[in-house]
């Protein structure tokens, strides 16, 4: 009886594994493909560092378009916005 207890909790769990890995990887796949886009952002309102390591963190930009912060935009995004750029200037 505890042998037969043990291999169903055994197999449950291994189920359960396998449906979690698929799950997250689901969830990895539909993940829209995103981009720095460098020289748009508004004053604090910057997504991380910058290039040039005059902040380390978003938000902490301290003036507008600076070429070295970036905001993260979905893949192609920032080509059509005037005066944003893929590389940090």
């Amino acid at each position: 009886m505890r042998n037969d207890l043990l291999i169903r909790s055994a197999i449950s769990g291994v189920i359960a594994l396998g449906v979690l890995t698929a799950g997250t990887q689901a969830v990895a796949a539909s993940k829209p493909a995103v981009e720095k886009c460098f020289g748009i952002a508004k004053a604090g309102k910057n997504d991380c560092a910058s290039k040039s390591a005059a902040h380390s963190c978003a938000g902490q930009s301290t003036k507008d378009n600076d070429k070295t912060s970036f905001v993260i935009l979905p893949k192609g995004v920032c080509s059509k916005i005037v005066g944003g750029s893929t590389q940090a200037g």
